[in-house]
């Protein structure tokens, strides 16, 4: 596929990994400061931890991090293709709470059930916000903002305003999705593991990714090569419904219950995992590992706050913040500087 000079899209086989091979050095380390600065900055994290405290290496903190860290990775995943569009997605913490209620709900017909309706009520919804986007051109933040309210409608109406709370039979197949280990390691993250495995395969090397890269590197000029620019746009956003709703279903299956006071402010979360792991805002430059990092470098920070102990639970929200301007600065400056460069 050949694409605009201007663009930060590349050929399927070098997006968003290699650099031109007549790349300056300066412009190299600047590529690679952008694209694994967060998991540089998460093994430090690690490591400090891990001296700081004698419990954060334990086996159940680190599977309690991994387990709590899977339902907002699975979100993550899908806010990564909405925002290599150049998009963006603020319903996603609302279909989250919808889909975890949707699947206690339905768990009682059966786990077939449990999973499918959650999954099909979120996607359909994703897939409504796509065609708004997409089809009528209006602003993503508008649509998916009215999204977010729907969908918190939907779920007071589903449980009488919050008032109740339907609740999983922890012996079902459905419970075991949540609460079952293989190897130690809770089902979730290996749900997880396999979901970012097929998407970095998808995005990475599939006719979809090239498409994703492209429309979010300029859209008017993939629209002129024949890219279906709408039928991406609304296929993504498809997606990230569905991975909101999915990740709501598994948190269900975890907690044995609907919980509905979840995923308020999940979606900025994302947004901001998805940002600290690469993925650039303008669209056109990401990737889902790096997502990935940003997920688990989120939940370091929050845990160490835990461990600390005398601060108050306000201050993940701080230093979280905080950490997002600091990566979204620096993202801007190495960009600028590969363009100087």
């Amino acid at each position: 596929m050949t694409v605009d000079t201007e663009s930060p899209v590349r050929p399927m086989s070098t997006v968003t990994e290699d650099e031109p091979l007549g790349a300056t050095r300066s412009e190299r380390l600047s590529a690679l400061a952008q694209q694994h600065g967060a998991l540089v900055t998460l093994v430090i994290a690690v490591l400090a931890a891990w001296l700081s405290f004698d419990t954060f290496m334990t086996t159940d903190n680190m599977q309690n991090m991994a387990v709590s860290s899977a339902f907002l990775a699975v979100v993550a995943l899908g806010m990564t293709f909405v925002i290599v569009t150049g998009g963006i997605d603020l319903s996603v913490g609302s279909l989250f709470a919808l889909g975890g209620v949707l699947a206690a709900w339905g768990s009682q017909y059966g786990t077939a059930v449990a999973l499918l309706l959650p999954l099909g009520v979120c996607a359909l919804i994703g897939f409504v916000n796509g065609l708004l986007i997409a089809r009528s051109r209006l602003a993503p933040f508008i649509v998916t903002l009215a999204a977010l309210l729907g969908a918190r409608g939907i779920l007071l109406a589903v449980t009488d305003e919050g008032s109740k709370t339907y609740l999983v039979d922890k012996d079902s197949f459905f419970a075991t999705l949540g609460q079952g280990k293989l190897l130690g390691i809770g089902a979730p993250v290996w749900i997880t593991v396999g979901l970012f495995v097929a998407g970095a395969v998808v995005l990475r090397r599939s006719r979809f990714g090239q498409y994703v890269y492209a429309v979010g590197g300029n859209e008017d000029a993939a629209a002129l090569m024949g890219v279906p620019v709408a039928r991406t746009k609304t296929a993504v956003y498809t997606l990230s419904g569905l991975c909101a709703g999915l990740a709501g279903a598994l948190n269900a299956a975890w907690l044995a219950s609907g919980v509905t006071i979840l995923g308020s402010g999940m979606e900025l979360e994302a947004i901001s995992a998805v940002v600290i792991g690469g993925t650039l805002l303008s669209g056109g430059f990401g990737f889902l590992s790096g997502s990935l990092v940003g997920v688990l470098l989120l939940k370091v920070i929050q845990n160490v706050i835990n461990q600390i102990g005398s601060l108050d639970s306000a201050y993940q929200q701080v230093v979280s913040g905080g950490f997002l301007a600091v990566v979204v600065v620096a993202q801007t400056w190495l960009g600028r500087r590969r363009r100087v460069l």
